[in-house]
């Protein structure tokens, strides 16, 4: 995984960092309080039966009397059930708190994402989304419903403890008790190494996972390549790294573990030979005793679980800060409170608003460069580009040709200057009203899972079944469709991945098409068609570009020669515009591009021509 993965988070408690938490529990604050009430009554229980026991030996056994044992009887069943029917409600409300809390920080994490510009995903990888989203939202309900609970019956319980051993008597209590803090201080210092190797070992993990994964996506290349023992030494590697972190975890275990239950036996052994001793000189009855060494043996696993709650909440915190920088991370394009008074915003659209857009788009003045940039991508630059107007962007692999399409898209602002849009600069208006009139064609198209039918549709979702197979049709979509076995109704796979390149690239054409955009952005679209598609669809698309903005970003030169101007990048500066027949008069960087990509392709159709002989 990238750095960000692996980025360290305070190891200390921060409450600031909690108060993000809280409007997520305040939902569930009623829930949250019966649970608590729950819990404090099984506590209280919990402390109680000890009692009963001291009971049950010195009236009953002592006495050698059955005077009064049916009503003792009746009331510890009914303590006990009291205490079943507590768990379970604790059980049941505690599952719905965390299955709701890790539902609404999903819901607004996605409902966030939504929000955001394209920069952000341009540069944060999608697994650490993934991770927000999924792993660690699901961690902190876990513990908000189950360790923030726990932690309030343990508190409860070794207090109530405590207190009821020395109305018992603090003779006997006070050994107990000094022993406690020992237990205390080892388990703080067990806890917090035994969780850096913990840690260690979940990082560990996750790139066991990753080389798995890496492995078997790219098992061909691994073989064509010839890697396999590459592969295994680095896999050998990792997996080691996972023995020994793993190893040291559970060395900490065997050593913390047998202190405690040292420690639990001492404090045993003091209540027993003390306690015992009281009992034959009379100064104790041994009923009280058995309460005594119920609650030394009982009152360590508490303090145990404080320990481990404790540490994981400091874990957890890390995910709290994660998934808070997420849902805190700021659009890098937002519309202003006006504008989306006016106009509205993605999920409440006010449509009635929205003007019709023509598609003239003006660049005045505008530089730009990127927020994580020290260098200006373009400079003081000027272009008027008047509706219906096709504009081709060429340039080398990397030299910043997308950039340009993206400030006319609102998918980055300019730095300085304005961009309008028919008249107006687009900042007046919403960024929805902006995109919902752009078709824009990549060249690596996405698929949505579901039948090519859906996929069309998304391109308007009002859309009949007629316009869907019109809009097919003229991109040659439908030749696809006819080679499925069921159709439009044919399942495309994950990300289309029952389909090959092409095939998507035309399905996703039929669905820019549908929704009959005014500006049209074919990002390289015909890269991942063969020459006998690209020229099936190639007259389709001078059919459709024509009366809207188009802008095409080609690789392949051939196919901009018509563009009514071509702006040519190199270095992420333009530094050529003209239309076709004027660059190549020049003589330029353009001359240089298109005749070395001449060359290249008449090499390999002589080479193709020598292969059909």
């Amino acid at each position: 995984m990238p750095a960000i993965e692996e980025k360290e988070y305070s190891e200390q408690f921060d409450p600031a960092v909690w108060k993000r938490l809280l409007p997520f529990v305040k939902s569930y604050r009623g829930r949250l309080f019966f649970i608590v009430s729950l819990n404090l009554i099984t506590a209280g229980i919990d402390i109680a039966l000890p009692l009963f026991q001291r009971t049950a030996i010195d009236r009953f056994i002592g006495e050698k009397t059955l005077q009064g044992l049916p009503v003792f009887g009746l009331c510890y069943a009914a303590v006990i059930t009291l205490q079943c029917i507590c768990v379970i409600l604790f059980t049941r409300n505690s599952m719905r708190v965390e299955m709701g809390i890790g539902r609404d920080l999903k819901s607004a994490c996605f409902l966030h994402l939504q929000k955001l510009s394209l920069s952000y995903y341009n540069v944060t990888p999608v697994g650490y989304i993934l991770s927000r989203v999924l792993s660690d939202t699901n961690r902190i309900a876990e513990l908000v419903a189950w360790g923030l609970i726990d932690v309030m019956w343990a508190l409860s319980y070794v207090l109530g403890v405590f207190v009821a051993m020395l109305l018992l008597n603090w003779q006997l209590a006070l050994p107990v008790i000094l022993i406690v803090p020992a237990l205390a201080v080892v388990t703080t210092y067990f806890q917090k190494r035994i969780l850096f190797w913990n840690r260690r070992v979940r990082r560990v993990n996750s790139q066991i996972t990753s080389a798995y994964n890496e492995g078997i996506m790219g098992a061909r290349t691994s073989k064509t390549l010839v890697i396999e023992d590459q592969n295994y030494e680095s896999f050998q590697g990792v997996t080691s790294e996972m023995r020994r972190s793993s190893i040291h975890a559970q060395r900490l275990s065997a050593v913390y573990i047998p202190i405690v239950m040292f420690l639990s036996t001492m404090a045993t052994a003091i209540v027993l030979a003390r306690g015992g001793f009281m009992v034959r000189e009379h100064a104790l009855l041994i009923g009280t005793l058995s309460a005594f060494t119920t609650y030394a043996i009982g009152i360590f696993e508490p303090i145990q679980q404080l320990a481990r709650t404790l540490a994981e909440i400091i874990s957890v915190q890390a995910n709290l800060e994660r998934v808070g920088g997420l849902l805190m991370e700021e659009p890098g394009v937002t519309d202003s409170p006006e504008v989306i008074e006016k106009y509205g915003d993605v999920f409440h659209p006010k449509k009635e608003n929205w003007e019709p857009i023509r598609g003239d788009i003006e660049l005045r003045d505008v530089s730009f460069r990127y927020p994580d940039g020290n260098e200006y991508v373009l400079e003081h630059f000027s272009l008027k580009i008047p509706a219906g107007t096709t504009v081709a962007i060429v340039g080398e692999t990397g030299a910043g040709k997308s950039t340009l399409v993206n400030l006319c898209c609102r998918f980055f602002e300019p730095t300085s200057g304005k961009i309008l849009i028919d008249g107006r600069d687009y900042r007046e208006r919403s960024q929805l009203w902006l995109h919902a009139s752009i078709g824009y064609v990549l060249q690596n198209p996405h698929l949505f899972s579901g039948t090519v039918m859906e996929n069309i549709r998304y391109g308007r979702l009002d859309a009949t079944d007629e316009e869907i197979y019109a809009a097919a049709k003229s991109v040659s979509a439908d030749t696809v469709v006819e080679k499925l076995e069921n159709g439009y109704l044919s399942d495309v796979g994950e990300g289309g991945d029952r389909l090959s390149t092409g095939e998507k690239q035309l399905i996703s054409f039929a669905r820019a098409v549908l929704a009959d955009p005014r500006i049209f952005v074919l990002d390289e679209a015909t890269s991942s068609i063969d020459t006998l598609t690209e020229q099936l669809i190639q007259s389709a698309i001078s059919h459709l570009l024509k009366g809207r903005t188009s802008f095409l970003i080609a690789h392949r030169l051939s196919t901009i020669r018509q563009a009514d101007l071509i702006l040519v990048v190199r270095d992420g500066k333009i530094v050529e515009q003209g239309r076709h027949l004027e660059l190549l008069e020049k003589k330029g960087y353009y001359h240089d591009l298109y005749s070395k990509q001449f060359e290249e392709e008449s090499a390999m159709d002589a080479l193709e021509k020598s292969r059909k002989r």
